[in-house]
């Protein structure tokens, strides 16, 4: 008998994907320049993930971002993307920071 390997699911691959980012230390540079200030909802960490998860998979637009994250919805939190992504939330976030 063959032993077929497991296919992980997407939260497992994508948490594989940043195991290298150390948070804490992103978390330093933001706080550092207060970046989280007056940000109630989507944070740097979150944007960053999400424009990540763009370049890994090829996204061209803000639309096809979001479409593409909707499709996994259930799978988002467990990720770290706690909050609804939109196309003008990810407008709005590109377009204030830096």
């Amino acid at each position: 008998m063959i032993a077929r390997p497991r296919s992980t699911s997407f939260s497992r691959q994508f948490a594989q994907l940043f195991e290298t980012v150390y948070w804490y230390e992103f978390d330093l540079c933001v706080s550092r320049y207060q970046g989280n200030l007056r940000i109630k909802t989507f944070t740097w960490w979150e944007q960053f993930l999400v424009m990540s998860f763009a370049q890994f998979c090829y996204r061209e637009s803000l639309r096809d971002i979001e479409y593409c994250l909707e499709s996994i919805g259930s799978k988002l939190y467990h990720c770290g993307i706690k909050s609804r992504v939109t196309k003008s939330t990810l407008s709005d976030a590109n377009k204030d920071r830096d």
